[in-house]
């Protein structure tokens, strides 16, 4: 039970991500350069800070930094220009099929073993996923935009596989966000995008790097290493049915017929592919 509330903790962590993100660009509070590289910089202070509080140290220069803070790195670089040509339905529904899929093949190559419920599990909630971001209408696909996006989902992948080996995962977390830091600032400062923010979009970029971020990033690989790679990659699958949630209760959004069908498939889905069998 623990460690199901730790997992669904993290889960609502990464959709509240989403939700402070959408808020700040959408209102125009701020860019997403400036959204990105605060969020980072945000991340890395307090997780730093409180690593030195309780008389840790920071691995900065451990091989563990070479996979972990470069596929954050890809990460935030993708994810966050990716979202300038792409639908934010359409970017969630790219990004978080290619982390399924990066994972289940990690864990395939690496000899994990997958269940007929497990494949049958994903494939419903994905299915359910599609239904939910699936945009209507004619579909514009900016394929530049797709493959920065599926990049994001690889460098996530990758990063939540690091989280499994990382021996202490505050002091690793931080060592990540501060080693990430500078590639992303002139990754994302080398657009030509302009600096613009408010005093509500550098709050709400602080909230998300700190907390939601930081910490919510730290509890994922404190939770990682006790999941299947199988069950990591299909509980995140929650995420942007939460965020979608998020929205309809803090931004006034409508939840309609579609989302409810297709909340319903992606909870079933996870559910049949992580609760085990009991057999009486």
């Amino acid at each position: 039970m623990r460690l199901f509330l730790l997992t669904a903790l993290t889960m609502c962590a990464f959709a509240a991500n989403s939700i402070l993100n959408r808020l700040a660009i959408d209102s125009g509070a701020s860019d997403p350069t400036g959204f990105a590289i605060v969020r980072v910089l945000a991340g890395a202070v307090v997780l730093a800070a409180l690593v030195l509080a309780r008389g840790g140290r920071l691995p900065l220069r451990n091989r563990r930094r070479i996979i972990g803070a470069g596929s954050l790195t890809l990460y935030m670089i993708g994810f966050s220009i990716a979202y300038l040509t792409l639908d934010a339905g359409l970017g969630a529904l790219i990004l978080f099929g290619v982390v399924q899929i990066t994972m289940f093949s990690v864990g395939a190559l690496t000899g994990a073993t997958l269940t007929a419920r497990q494949v049958a599990g994903a494939g419903v909630a994905l299915a359910g996923l599609a239904y939910v971001l699936w945009p209507t209408g004619a579909v514009q696909v900016d394929l530049a935009g797709a493959a920065l996006m599926a990049a994001a989902g690889i460098g996530w992948a990758l990063y939540s596989i690091a989280g499994r080996s990382e021996t202490n995962p505050l002091e690793g977390t931080a060592a990540n966000f501060i080693v990430a830091l500078p590639v992303t600032a002139l990754a994302m400062l080398a657009g030509g995008s302009a600096w613009q923010m408010s005093g509500a979009g550098y709050l709400l970029a602080v909230l998300s790097g700190a907390v939601t971020s930081g910490l919510g990033y730290a509890l994922w690989y404190r939770v990682l290493p006790q999941l299947a790679p199988s069950v990591a990659a299909v509980v995140q699958l929650s995420v942007p049915v939460i965020a979608i949630l998020g929205g309809v209760a803090f931004l006034g959004e409508i939840a309609g017929v579609r989302l409810i069908i297709g909340a319903t498939l992606v909870l079933g889905g996870i559910a049949l592919a992580v609760l085990r069998r009991h057999r009486g």
